[in-house]
């Protein structure tokens, strides 16, 4: 037995629990690094001081993913908050809702989140945006409310986050680590990513109407959290909200400018693309926040508030994979694997998604996986234009692990449990985005 790995597992369990118990990462990062720092050099005939450890490892990981990744965050906090407070986010996904009349309700809210993180919406600013309208959604449908959270999130982590010309944050981390480009592997990527969204589209409407069949309803006397009468209040009809083709238009200008190739070649980057879009939005819905321009910077510190909690959230958990990756074990973890002699990609996608369950954050462990292993990928022969889209789509299987600190917040707003709500997460989120993968590889294979 390998007790270097065996260590690290215990970790990633002692991670996962103490998260599930409502420990911020901001102490729960840091702690478990000392648990690493304490008894991994044991076993390796090392002897690491915590204090050296922390200030030498983790802080240096935490630092360099701040440096690398804080603009990325800022602006799309910004562009998330202008969205919500305008109320631009909504009109969208009313639109959108109102198509569906009724029917495919949990797919369709699937869509919706899918539709606006594709577009440069924070995930967090879309939970709080979207949830009232699934709610309503639902009860008109008489759908029972444990489908919410995984309609939510499959949108917001699944084929929005690695689909090609995405400015998600996974579609990023490729980009400055691999010198890729946003529409890495296009082909198989558009392919694998069409494909994910018709599997979760599908498994959401069985589940529903599997759900109704066995008697599960809106109103659920089993569930143990119960709404509020206020959350079960009716929208105001009268509320007036921006044209749903105006608040699409930012949107798919920073798609434009992030995947045209327009400057040099190739699109602007992320920042500077999401930055025109928070500009063009603003124009667009400068009347709609009270107050003029002392209006718009409260607007604009919430946005800010929101980018440094999300940026060191994450970051403090890549401090920890920073520990973890100067360990014998992950070493020998490593290298157990390359002896197995497995397809490269496949070799990506398992040390990609073991480091973003380590970590419970998808980025966090693509990070640490690509920093880490960038060479190895390069030895093993790997196209880095597969590595890129592979590795996008592998981060978002064992993040959602129960411990993820997103899937917790979201389902505090949703009002359920993991026991009510995360078999369907698990399923969207975790065994779909493997099967993902897998047909990524195959028709990577085929050489499309």
């Amino acid at each position: 037995m390998n007790w270097g790995i065996l260590i690290l597992f215990i970790a990633i369990i002692l991670f996962g629990v103490l998260a599930f118990r409502g420990i911020s990462a901001l102490i729960l990062a840091p702690l478990v690094t000392c648990f690493v720092l304490i008894f991994a050099p044991i076993f390796a005939g090392q002897n690491i001081a915590i204090l050296d450890g922390l200030k030498t490892q983790f802080m240096p990981a935490a630092a360099n993913y701040v440096s690398s990744y804080f603009l990325v965050f800022f602006v799309g906090a910004i562009f998330g908050a202008v969205y919500q407070f305008t109320g631009a986010a909504k009109s969208i996904a009313k639109w959108l809702a109102g198509m569906c009349q009724g029917k495919f309700v949990a797919p369709i809210i699937m869509c919706i989140t899918g539709l606006l993180t594709y577009g440069g919406i924070s995930g967090f600013v879309v939970f709080f945006v979207i949830y009232p309208i699934a709610l309503q959604m639902f009860r008109s449908a008489n759908l029972t409310r444990r489908l919410i959270p995984a309609a939510i999130s499959a949108g917001c982590w699944t084929w929005s986050m690695y689909g090609p010309g995405s400015p998600s944050i996974q579609n990023v981390i490729p980009i400055d680590i691999l010198g890729t480009t946003p529409t890495a592997a296009f082909v198989p990527s558009l392919i694998a990513t069409v494909a994910s969204l018709v599997m979760i589209f599908a498994w959401l409407e069985y589940r529903a109407r599997s759900f109704s069949k066995r008697g599960f309803y809106f109103h659920d006397d089993r569930m143990r959290t119960q709404l509020s009468p206020e959350e079960l209040q009716e929208d105001d009809p009268n509320e007036v909200l921006p044209n749903p083709i105006v608040a699409l238009i930012p949107i798919i200008v920073i798609l434009v400018l992030f995947n045209v190739p327009i400057f040099n070649g190739a699109g602007l980057p992320v920042e500077t693309s999401v930055f025109a879009g928070v500009v063009l939005a603003v124009i667009l819905f400068f009347p709609r926040i009270e107050g003029g321009i002392s209006g718009w910077i409260k607007v604009f510190n919430k946005g800010a508030a929101d980018s440094g909690v999300s940026i060191l959230n994450t970051a403090i958990v890549v401090g920890f994979g920073g520990v973890v990756q100067n360990t014998q074990g992950f070493t020998d973890l490593v290298a157990s694997l390359q002896k197995l002699e497995m397809n490269p990609l496949i070799f990506v996608m398992i040390t990609v998604a073991v480091c973003a369950g380590a970590c419970g954050s998808a980025s966090g462990g693509m990070g640490v996986a690509f920093n880490a292993l960038k060479d190895v990928y390069a030895a093993l022969g790997a196209n880095f234009e597969y590595v890129h889209r592979i590795g996008a789509i592998a981060a978002g299987t064992l993040d959602t692990l129960p411990h993820q600190g997103a899937q917790i917040t979201l389902l505090g707003i949703c009002k359920c449990t993991h026991k009510e709500a995360y078999f369907d997460i698990a399923i969207t989120q975790i065994a779909i985005p493997f099967i993902t993968c897998f047909l990524f590889i195959a028709l990577a294979s085929m050489g499309l």
